[in-house]
Order: structure tokens, then C-alpha cells, then sequence
């Protein structure tokens, strides 16, 4: 199998080792620095040493045929609802409770494994196209890259922060009005599962307004300016506004004065967090066009604010 991919401009003076195991995360960078040291890379037609510097611009072509890693992920028919295709892009929305690609605990079931179903040609593409991921319990839009040329294309979007990711939510507490979150995420000190605010954690930024106040709640408006794992989740934990039903970061939960028991049940069995990609922008790889897809909120979610609102409103 072989692999052409076109190093993004901002990896300028890295490691072509480390550079591709960015670009290609299916392959372990050991098993990229041993084809490098085999010949099996070229870059702009010459090979190179793991450590040699790129410069941003080179064309990789990396034969893969003989020793390429064995996916452990299977084709599986699963619905997935698809919004938007091309011959470049998929853009689809994940539902709440499905993981995005395997890994310990969860080794079927997941879109990686609906994607190989449905596209069998992704099977060329690391990580079936998969580019960035929800959680396994949030839901909405994401872009999943149909060719090489996408994948490189899609991923240096993510990394400059061209595309664009909103989402709604909705958090316990009242929130007077929205603001920035700009704080560093990492692993916790502690709890390895878990990731928290840290000072040397990597910079995550995000931003949120108010949609609507409830009595003892808020519905907001989220943008990212980067995609830390559990960023939302954990930002608004940090400020003190966690999501409703988050099982990791939500805390105590908040039932507002005199609240109906149709009110407390749902706020007490909401099945996960209240988190939904809403918006997703980008520019087209082939042609460089901006394009914009957004999903309405599901029905959980939507449900649960025209609740608080009547109850609001009384």
C-alpha cells in the first residue's frame, strides 16, 4: 500500500519521524522510523534519516505494502448518519453512546468500524479518515477525510485552527454572561482517566456565550479554539459551571425550588453529558472553498431545555 501525503508548512525545521507520526497515527513512530531507515520513505523522491529535519511543502510517499500494521478494527454494518459527501470528505453525525475507534474496553461497535463497512476504501486511510473525535457520550457533526490528500489537508486545519467546532450545552448553574476560558489541559496528578487544568498541561482556549438562563441552569454556546480531550467538559468543570450528566466532571447535581418530579427525574437520569457539536467549518481541501454544515440539537438534549424553560417561564 502506498501512502503520499504533503508535509504542512508549520512542521517547518521538525524530525521526519516525528512529523509523520502526527500524520500518520495508525503507524507506530517505530515501525515509520524503521521503513525511514529501510528506504521505504521518500521524501521529494530522496530518502532520509528519522532525524532529518523537513521543511514544510515535501511530497512523502511511503510504500507500506509489506509490513504494514494489521488493523484490529473490522468491518461492522452499523447506522451512521451521514449529512455531506465527496470524494474528499464525509461529514457525518456521531450519536451519543458510540465510541469513534478502538481501543481498550471497546474493540467493536464503534464509527471506525461503521466506516469500514460503508466505505471499504477507507481502509487506505489511517484511522479510516478520522481526523478528530467526540467523546463517546457527546454528539454531532464531525468530518472524516476519503483520500490522502484530505487526511494531510484536514489535519493541518486542526493543528492552525481553521476549522471551526461549535457546540451547544447546557451546565448547572446560572451563568451571568459568557467569556473566554483560556487554561492549560493535561492529564490529572492523580486520576490518569481523568484530565484536568494543569500549569504544564498543553493551551486550550475556550470560548462561550449565553443561549438562555434557566432557574438554576444555563444554555450556551461553545467554540474551540483548540481540541484538547474533554476540553468543554473540563473548562466548565474549572469555572464551576459543569455539564449536566457528566459522569466524570459534572459534580453535584443543581434542582431548582419547587421543581416538577418530571424535572428532577430527567435531571437526575440524563444519560450523559448534554453536549452536542451544533456547527462544523472548513475550507474544502480540492478547492480551498469555505463550507459550513450544523445539526440540530437531538432529541435528548432538546427535551431537557423545553423543560427547564416551561418551568422557567411558570
Amino acid at each position: 500500500m502506498k501512502l503520499l501525503i504533503e508535509i504542512p508548512e508549520e512542521y517547518y525545521g521538525k524530525r521526519l519521524d516525528q512529523t509523520l507520526a502526527v500524520l500518520l497515527p495508525d503507524y507506530s513512530r517505530s515501525r515509520l522510523q524503521r521503513w525511514i531507515r529501510e528506504g521505504r520513505v521518500l521524501v521529494d523522491g530522496q530518502v532520509f534519516r528519522p532525524r532529518d529535519t523537513v521543511h514544510g511543502g515535501e511530497k512523502v510517499e511511503v510504500d507500506a505494502a509489506e509490513s504494514a500494521e494489521k488493523s484490529n478494527c473490522e468491518p461492522e454494518d452499523l447506522p451512521i448518519s451521514v449529512s455531506y459527501e465527496d470524494d474528499d470528505l464525509i461529514v457525518l453525525v456521531k450519536a451519543a453512546g458510540m465510541v469513534v475507534h478502538p481501543a481498550a474496553g471497546n474493540y467493536s461497535g464503534t464509527l471506525q468500524n461503521a466506516l469500514l463497512f460503508h466505505y471499504p476504501d477507507l481502509i487506505a486511510i489511517p484511522r479510516a479518515g478520522i481526523v478528530h473525535r467526540l467523546d463517546k457520550d457527546t454528539s454531532g457533526l464531525m468530518v472524516i477525510a476519503r483520500s490522502l490528500r484530505a487526511h494531510s489537508n484536514l489535519v493541518e486545519q486542526l493543528q492552525t485552527r481553521q476549522m471551526g467546532r461549535e457546540y451547544e450545552a447546557v451546565v448547572n448553574g446560572i451563568m451571568v454572561a459568557g467569556g473566554t476560558v483560556d487554561e492549560p489541559i493535561g492529564r490529572h496528578p492523580v486520576d490518569r482517566k481523568r484530565m484536568a487544568v494543569v500549569r504544564n498541561g498543553k493551551q486550550a482556549i475556550t470560548h462561550y456565550r449565553v443561549i438562555k438562563k434557566f432557574r438554576q441552569h444555563t444554555h450556551i454556546r461553545v467554540k474551540l479554539e483548540s481540541g484538547r480531550t474533554h476540553q468543554i467538559r473540563v473548562h466548565m468543570s474549572y469555572i464551576k459551571y459543569p455539564l449536566v450528566g457528566d459522569p466524570v466532571y459534572g459534580g453535584r447535581r443543581r434542582i431548582p425550588a419547587g421543581a416538577s418530579e418530571q424535572l428532577i427525574e430527567q435531571l437526575d437520569s440524563f444519560p450523559r453529558q448534554a453536549l452536542h457539536a451544533v456547527q462544523l467549518e472548513l475550507q474544502h481541501p480540492a478547492d480551498g472553498k469555505s463550507m459550513l454544515w450544523q445539526s440540530a440539537l437531538p432529541d435528548d438534549m432538546r427535551q431537557l431545555i423545553n423543560l427547564l424553560a416551561d418551568e422557567t417561564n411558570v
